[in-house]
């Protein structure tokens, strides 16, 4: 495999890797590197498009690096943990939402103002449950009909903050008569909050 078909990290090729949370914890092998520093683990952030990388370590000893590796992945996913068991902790049925509990769209359907349904398959596994699944769709190209761009901006209806997804990624929409009450709790707020600003507009 050429170097253009490999994932790389600087002048490392990423030979492990496992997103957990908000972080990468990623491994990797660069047979050229200077005396002692042939593999990596270093901690990736990213931040829209970008990259971050944190704390890189390098040294000539794998096993000392995949011990790293490990201890890493350790932490990253007790920090995640609590995030993830919020919801059950309070009471909420995280049951995945699959194509029955929605109305199916096609390419036709305008989105804005709709609830939408994100697929599951499109979050990483710790993140596949309802309360990350329900966004109320506000616009973007992606939430026009029959539209070229992607982007649909969304209030996600757990954690009330606005956010970006990806038409493709929309599984179907919800009546509001289906929402969960935490959905429509969140989804109240947001309503008085934008009257509010309406009003202040004035």
């Amino acid at each position: 495999m050429d170097r253009e078909n490999k994932r790389m990290i600087g002048e490392y090729e990423v030979i492990h890797a496992l997103h957990i949370g908000d972080r990468e914890i990623i491994v990797g092998d660069n047979p050229h590197a200077p005396k002692d520093e042939r593999f990596m683990c270093v901690t990736c952030q990213y931040i829209d498009v970008f990259i971050k990388p944190e704390d890189a370590i390098v040294s000539d000893d794998f096993t000392e690096i995949i011990q790293e590796y490990g201890n890493r992945l350790a932490a990253q996913a007790e920090k995640t943990r609590p995030l993830v068991m919020k919801p059950k902790i309070q009471g909420i049925d995280t049951r995945v939402l699959t194509e029955k509990d929605c109305h199916r769209i096609d390419s036709g359907d305008n989105l804005n103002g709709k609830i939408i349904v994100i697929k599951p398959t499109s979050l990483r596994r710790e993140y596949q449950m309802c309360t990350n699944q329900i966004m109320l769709c506000t616009g973007g190209f992606g939430a026009s009909p029959n539209s070229r761009g992607n982007a649909c901006y969304c209030v996600d209806l757990y954690t009330g903050e606005k956010c970006r997804q990806e038409r493709p990624d929309v599984l179907g929409t919800l009546e509001r008569s289906q929402l969960p009450q935490w959905a429509e709790l969140t989804l109240i707020q947001h309503e008085q909050k934008m009257r509010k600003e309406r009003g202040d507009a004035r």
